[in-house]
């Protein structure tokens, strides 16, 4: 169970985010079905406690801009697998397991930087 500390804090970091993507209390409140000073009580942390409020609040905050693109959104990848798979569920396993596997060479690649994949997915 977290503290009114741990409460407050979390408080404050919503806050902060918020301020940092631009979000306004009047935008969050009108997100979560809340008044724009039930938004700014929570965000303030000034005896906070958990309520459903604080959760939406928090929640809607730290989901913003943290969406994945779709994959149907790429259309190079789109196309790389149109090409490839013959259309059985035997191969769509094996691609699957393919492409999931690149996920741990992401994290390992030695020798690799941030700018390094940075760039190749600007490519």
């Amino acid at each position: 169970m977290k503290t009114d500390g741990d409460l407050s804090v979390e408080a404050s970091l919503a806050a902060q985010r918020a301020t940092d993507l631009g979000l306004t209390q009047a935008m969050i409140a009108s997100a979560v079905g809340a008044s724009q000073s039930q938004v700014s009580r929570v965000l303030s942390g000034a005896g906070v406690r958990r309520s459903r409020l604080f959760d939406d609040v928090c929640k809607y905050v730290f989901s913003i801009g943290s969406e994945k693109p779709s994959v149907s959104q790429s259309a190079e990848l789109t196309s790389a697998l149109e090409a490839v798979w013959d259309g059985t569920a035997v191969h769509a396993k094996a691609l699957a397991l393919v492409i999931r596997s690149l996920g741990a060479l992401r994290a390992s690649a030695p020798g690799v930087t941030r700018s390094d994949r940075e760039e190749d997915s600007a490519r």
